[in-house]
């Protein structure tokens, strides 16, 4: 191809043909399914495998989150660690998500969350008469119906809430004294005049044991205590097990946080909307974001000054548009570009007029003919309007015979 031949088409143009017997019918750039496939087929790939790594991604991540104070957590905040212990000592646990069953025998009943409970089901634990009732961090409500004469300390001189941290027990209960100094803290109670407080907190106590008709009843602030990583730390291990391992059979009452009541207790914020997944996303796509915006940054040079209009010289056009042609795979469009320039040179050369902007076809073929001996008027027609080449080499083929066919004709 030489760089005498004007520049073809842009593709999507339709470029005027003069209508014969020879004509060829133009190529269509339409897309086709197969030429979609072949485009799209790397990217569906990307995708399928971007697909497939979330599917077993989130097969190999699909642990179960248990809430805190669960006995069936091995998380840090879980409860499984002490429930182990007191199985290894002969206790007998039962988890259960009935709190009003009334006990068989000496048993030790567990409320990680007292006052999930209904009025109704709070009265039915204290006719259930439990040897040991364990109340974690109870309101007015639960201590009320569980626990009389035991209430919060609303003093202004006394906190209602203490940080959790190691403290003596400073009191006769034979569990804490056996213990020693234990973390305790959270939610802080008054004995009353029949209970007593260990591990004092500001005249008020993180712990108080009462008795009852049937048995006892032990308020903790907190249930950190039996926590699983707790329970290394002090006596936590020793108080853990003395209060809850004090009776043959220990049930634990899994609370039921879709229940009504815990609907009006617990305020739900935005966050508490939002699955859990969404926020790692976010954060990911932060640091994506973060990361592109350094990667263009870079890029950025000083800003320059440019007249306008810029001059682009006519072979830059011409290489660009051929890479056009080349990249959308428009053998024909080429082809027909390069034939109808060629065409529109010989026909003046050869003193044939231009019917409607092209030469006729069949008086363009016989007076090139009658100009070169040793060509046929078909030989002609074949080369200037056959049929479309198949691939890139034919391409490069036609255009060397167009250019050496015009040679001929300017010097025979």
């Amino acid at each position: 191809m030489t760089s005498t031949a004007p520049a073809p088409a842009t593709p999507g143009t339709q470029e005027p043909m003069a209508a014969g017997p020879g004509t060829p019918a133009p190529s269509s750039l339409a897309p086709t399914g197969r030429g979609l496939w072949r485009r799209a087929r790397w990217y569906l790939a990307a995708v399928a495998f971007v697909l497939l790594g979330a599917v077993v991604v989130a097969g190999l991540s699909q642990d179960r989150r248990y809430p805190p104070l669960d006995p069936r957590s091995y998380d840090q905040d879980g409860a499984h660690a002490v429930v182990a212990l007191l199985e290894q000592r002969g206790v007998n646990a039962t988890l259960t998500t009935d709190a009003t069953a009334r006990p068989t025998g000496a048993d030790t009943l567990v409320l990680p969350e007292p006052d999930l409970l209904s009025a109704d089901e709070l009265r039915a634990v204290a006719a259930a008469r439990h040897t040991r009732l364990v109340l974690i961090a109870p309101g007015p409500a639960a201590l009320s119906a569980l626990v009389p004469g035991v209430r919060p300390a609303e003093e202004r001189s006394t906190p209602a809430y203490a940080t959790v941290r190691s403290t003596e027990p400073q009191c006769s209960l034979p569990e804490a004294t056996r213990a020693g100094s234990a973390h305790l803290g959270g939610l802080l109670y008054t004995s009353g005049s029949r209970g007593e407080g260990c591990y004092p907190r500001s005249h008020a106590y993180p712990l108080v044991s009462a008795p009852t008709g049937s048995g006892d009843v032990i308020v903790l602030g907190s249930g950190e205590l039996l926590q699983n990583q707790e329970l290394a730390n002090d006596g936590d291990a020793s108080l853990a097990l003395g209060l809850l391992g004090s009776q043959p059979h220990l049930t634990w009452h899994l609370p039921d946080y879709g229940s009504p009541v815990a609907e009006t207790t617990r305020t739900r914020t935005l966050s508490d909307l939002i699955p859990a997944g969404w926020h790692w996303a976010t954060v990911q796509l932060a640091v994506a974001a973060a990361l592109a915006a350094l990667w263009r940054a870079r890029r950025l040079g000083p800003v320059i000054s440019e007249n306008l209009p810029v001059v682009v010289r006519a072979a830059e056009t011409t290489e660009g548009r051929a890479r056009l042609y080349r990249r959308a795979k428009a053998r024909g469009r080429a082809a027909q570009a390069l034939r109808r320039a060629a065409a529109h040179r010989l026909a003046p050369a050869l003193g044939v007029p231009l019917n409607a902007g092209a030469p006729a076809p069949d008086a363009l073929c016989a007076a090139v003919a009658d100009r070169l001996a040793a060509r046929t008027a078909g030989d002609v027609r074949a080369l200037l309007y056959g049929p479309d080449p198949t691939d890139d080499a034919a391409l490069l083929r036609l255009a060397d015979d167009l250019d050496a066919l015009e040679r001929q004709v300017r010097k025979p």
